[in-house]
C-alpha cells in the first residue's frame, strides 16, 4: 500500500492525504514513474528557511497563538513541515530594518566593540523559540551581505565596494566572534558562507569579492582562523549566488588545494537562468564537494495567491536534488502582506504572510509545496533511483533513514496525467491533476 497526499490549484485544503494506492497488474498503454530503492547517490542534509530581521520582527509582532502557529508550521516534526536546516544574516541584509554592523566602531580591528545585541531583540528569540518546537538545534548556514562600512573600500554596507585588505584578518575573526556568541545563546552555526552574492553591486547590503579575493580570504584568513579558534568542524560554503556562473567560479576556487581543504562546497540562487545542468557539471568535477541551494523566493512584491510561485518551487526542488543538491533553504520563513519590511523597498514573496493588523495568516502555494519535501523526506535520506516517461511529471525519489519511501511528483502541465507507478516489483495506477504536485510514501517494510 502506497499512502498519497495532495495539492493541487484551486483546492480548499493542500496537503491533504488521498485514499492509498493499491497494487494492480499494469496493462501499458500509460505514461510510467519508476523507482529503485537499491541504487542511491547523495546523502540529505534537510529543508528549512531563512531567520531574518524582517521575518523576525513580524513574526514578534503577531499574537501569541499565532507566533505559535508559525513556527509549530514549519518546525514541528509531526503537525509541520520539520524544518531543520536554516540560514540567518551576519550584519544587516535588506531584510533588515536598516544597516548595522555587529562592530560599528570604525578601526576596531580587536573587536572590543563587538556585539550581537541588535540579534537579542527579534532573531534570536524566534531561533531559540524554533528550536523548541523542533526538538532539537537547528543546522543554521550564517551569511554575511557585507562587512562593516569601516572595512571597506567605498565606506558604506550598501551598494558593493570591496572588503580592503588590511581588514581581512579582523572580518575573519568577526566570524569566530559570532559563532562564539550565538553558541552561547543556546544557537550553534553549522556553517558559514564567505559572502552572500559576491558579484552583486546592489543597492543594499552588497560587497563585492572576485574568485581570487574569495579564494585568498578562504585560504588565508577564514580557514586558518576559524581552526585556530577550535571551530574546524564549522563548514565554509563558498559562492552563495546565481547557478549562472557556479561552476566557473568555484572550479577557480577549488583548484586551489590549499583554499579546497577548507571548503565543505558552493552554495547557489536561482535568480537568473535556471542553468540547472550547472549543478550536475559542479558535481561532476568535484564529486567531494557538496552542494546547497541556499536562497530562493519569488521577486516583486508578495504575490499572494499566485499559484505559479510554488509551481517554481517544486521544479527548483526537483532538479537540485536530482543533481546531488543536499539541501535546499528558502529565503524568507515570514514576511508582513506588502512582501516586507525592507529597508531599500526591495519587497518579496514568503510561504507564509501576516497582516500585522489582525494578526492573521496567510499560506501561499509555496509553504504548501515545500511541505510536499520537507514532511516527507527527512535528513539522513538518500535520493534513489526515479524516472518518469513523460517529461511533465517532474520527479524524484528518497529513501528516509527509517526504511520508507517517499517519491515526489510534480505536474505543472494543463491536463490531467494518468501513470504506473513501478515501485519496487509492484505496479500502482494513479493520476494527477493540472498543476498539482503529489508525494507517495511507503513505510518501511517489518522484516
Amino acid at each position: 500500500m502506497i499512502r498519497h497526499y495532495l495539492s493541487k490549484q484551486g483546492a480548499a485544503s493542500q496537503l491533504l492525504e488521498q485514499a492509498p494506492l493499491l497494487g494492480y497488474l499494469s496493462n501499458g498503454g500509460v505514461p510510467s514513474l519508476y523507482i529503485n530503492p537499491t541504487k542511491t547517490f547523495q546523502t540529505l542534509e534537510g529543508f528549512g528557511g531563512a531567520f531574518t530581521e524582517s521575518a523576525a520582527t513580524t513574526w514578534k509582532k503577531l499574537p501569541l497563538a499565532q507566533q505559535q502557529e508559525v513556527l509549530r508550521a514549519y518546525f514541528d516534526p509531526v503537525q509541520g513541515h520539520g524544518y531543520t536546516f536554516c540560514r540567518v544574516h551576519m550584519n544587516s541584509c535588506d531584510f533588515s530594518l536598516g544597516n548595522y554592523a555587529h562592530v560599528e566602531t570604525a578601526g576596531d580591528v580587536d573587536l572590543h566593540s563587538f556585539s550581537i545585541d541588535r540579534d537579542r531583540v527579534a532573531l534570536l528569540p524566534m531561533i531559540q523559540a524554533a528550536q523548541q518546537v523542533a526538538g532539537r538545534t537547528l543546522q543554521l548556514l550564517v551569511s554575511p551581505w557585507s562587512p562593516p562600512a569601516w572595512m571597506k573600500s567605498n565606506g558604506q554596507m550598501n551598494s558593493g565596494g570591496h572588503l580592503l585588505a588590511q581588514y581581512r584578518a579582523a572580518w575573519a575573526r568577526c566570524f569566530v566572534e559570532f559563532i562564539r556568541a550565538y553558541e552561547a545563546e543556546g544557537v550553534p552555526v553549522w556553517g558559514v558562507s564567505v559572502q552572500n552574492e559576491p558579484e552583486a553591486v546592489q543597492t543594499w547590503d552588497s560587497c563585492i569579492y572576485t574568485a581570487e579575493e574569495e579564494r585568498d580570504f578562504v585560504r588565508d584568513h577564514l580557514g586558518p582562523t576559524l581552526a585556530a579558534a577550535g571551530l574546524g568542524h564549522v563548514r565554509i560554503v563558498i559562492w552563495d549566488h546565481n547557478r549562472d556562473r557556479m561552476v566557473e567560479r568555484a572550479d577557480r576556487v577549488l583548484s586551489d588545494p590549499q583554499a579546497a581543504q577548507f571548503i565543505w562546497g558552493t552554495g547557489f540562487h536561482w535568480y537568473v537562468e535556471d542553468h540547472f545542468e550547472h549543478v550536475q557539471m559542479l558535481h561532476d568535477a568535484w564529486p567531494d564537494k557538496h552542494l546547497l541551494f541556499t536562497e530562493g523566493c519569488q521577486e516583486g512584491g508578495p504575490h499572494t495567491g499566485e499559484w505559479a510561485v510554488g509551481e517554481r518551487y517544486a521544479r527548483s526542488i526537483i532538479n537540485d536534488l536530482n543533481r546531488w543538491t543536499v539541501g535546499w533553504i528558502d529565503w524568507n520563513l515570514l514576511l508582513d502582506d506588502t512582501g516586507g519590511p525592507n529597508h531599500v523597498g526591495n519587497l518579496c514573496s514568503a510561504p507564509i504572510l501576516a497582516d500585522p493588523q489582525s494578526g492573521s495568516l496567510d499560506y501561499q502555494s509555496s509553504y504548501y509545496y515545500l511541505g510536499h519535501f520537507s514532511r516527507f523526506v527527512r535528513p539522513g535520506a538518500k535520493r534513489i533511483l526515479c524516472a518518469a516517461t513523460r517529461e511533465a511529471l517532474e520527479c524524484c525519489g528518497f529513501l528516509n533513514t527509517d526504511g520508507s519511501i517517499a517519491v515526489v511528483v510534480c505536474n505543472r502541465s494543463d491536463t490531467t496525467i494518468a501513470f504506473d507507478l513501478h515501485w519496487c516489483g509492484q505496479d500502482y495506477a494513479t493520476e494527477l491533476p493540472p498543476h498539482a504536485i503529489a508525494t507517495y510514501v511507503q513505510a518501511a517494510q517489518l522484516t
